[in-house]
């Protein structure tokens, strides 16, 4: 969250593939809250069960990808998640 705050992105992208999503997607929001940053956009991926998504997205984590997802796919999701909200924020593109 530091380096993300340091290099003004718009989007923090995590794979996890550790069983441990339910421990650091939660934790990396509480970082982003504590940063007054939740308008970076959380999202990633891995083997992440349909319930935990559903958790994580009720967390405020955005959509999750599973294995062999196309790059193509989440880079679109990315693209109009983060212009959706410079435009909701007015930050422009």
């Amino acid at each position: 969250v530091e380096a993300a705050l340091q290099e003004d992105v718009d989007c923090i992208g995590l794979s996890v593939h550790s069983g441990a999503h339910m421990t650091i997607f939660p934790r990396v929001r509480e970082l982003l809250a504590e940063r007054a940053a939740e308008g970076i956009l959380l999202t990633g991926g891995g083997i992440i069960p349909d319930a935990d998504a559903k958790a994580l997205e009720d967390l405020g984590v955005g959509r999750l990808f599973g294995p062999g997802t196309p790059l193509a796919e989440v880079a679109e999701y990315i693209r109009g998640e983060v212009q959706a909200r410079r435009a909701s924020s007015g930050t422009g593109s």
